[in-house]
């Protein structure tokens, strides 16, 4: 019999200090990088995950600098992280702000054990409300990513995201997602409240791990682990609401297989809601 599937995930709630040059982020992703790899050093990870925009601040002054800030997808910060992931034989998924072409992306880049780039994946929804303003900034993307790391499959999405129901159940149903690594800069404003409604909401409903990563900070942190069933007696696991916090977490394909068992949620869904008559 085949040993159930598992992997040992670091999640990083780390501060993004404000920059408007490139030599500030570079100067940030050596902190970082060095910061993250200590931790490794003494306890090692399969996979490690970081904030949305994780190489630069997420502020109008950081986005009015994007000619110097913004990067290409094999740029520093992807050199930086995949230093990270070969040194240490582990997977990174970080954030930074993507240029192509005339289109910056909010993105989430992935680098292998090895070195290599797996993919990127470019934030779907854009926020316009409250502290963002990335529609006056960046391009929405056009594709989803998933990749596998022993045996499982994981798929990065990004803080407005969540409260788009279509694309968790996509990424479940159609793309078999075992753990969606969801990665934000939720800023304290009004919307931050409603905030793990959403990621409690979208773990339940698709019976899978769901990691919800905040950037620290005064007006940010709060970050949130959770699992494929939660109840009182097992809540989602919390990061410290400000400072900076490092956590490791097992996501095992057992977890997922039992909840899916016990609570037939996904299994009892009709084949086509959009055909029911009314009435």
């Amino acid at each position: 019999m085949a040993e159930p599937r598992n992997l040992r995930l670091l999640a990083c709630q780390i501060d993004v200090p404000p920059m408007t040059r490139a030599e500030d982020r570079d100067a940030h992703l050596t902190r970082t990088t060095r910061l993250v790899s200590d931790a490794l050093a003494d306890n090692p990870a399969d996979l490690v995950v970081l904030p949305e925009l994780s190489s630069i601040d997420y502020s109008r002054r950081a986005f009015d600098a994007l000619d110097d800030l913004a990067e290409p997808l094999e740029g520093p910060s992807f050199d930086a992280w995949a230093r990270v992931a070969q040194a240490h034989d582990t997977h990174v998924v970080f954030g930074f702000a993507r240029q192509q072409g005339g289109d910056r992306f909010i993105s989430m880049g992935v680098a292998a054990p090895d070195g290599t780039c797996l993919g990127v994946y470019d934030k779907l929804h854009l926020c316009q409300y409250g502290a963002s303003m990335e529609k006056e900034y960046f391009t929405r993307g056009d594709h989803v990513l998933t990749f596998k790391v022993n045996g499982l499959t994981c798929a990065p999405i990004i803080c407005y995201d969540i409260r788009i129901p279509e694309l968790s159940r996509s990424l479940t149903l159609t793309h078999g997602a075992d753990l969606i690594l969801h990665s934000g800069a939720y800023y304290r404003d009004e919307s931050f409240a409603t905030w793990h409604e959403f990621i409690t909401t979208r773990a339940l409903e698709n019976q899978l791990y769901l990691l919800s990563l905040n950037r620290a900070g005064t007006h940010f942190g709060g970050s949130a682990f959770c699992r494929p069933w939660m109840d009182e007696t097992m809540p989602k696991l919390l990061f410290d609401a400000h400072a900076e916090d490092l956590r490791w977490f097992d996501v095992t394909a057992s977890a997922i297989a039992e909840a899916r068992q016990g609570y037939t949620f996904l299994k009892d869904r009709l084949p086509d809601y959009d055909a029911l008559p009314n009435g």
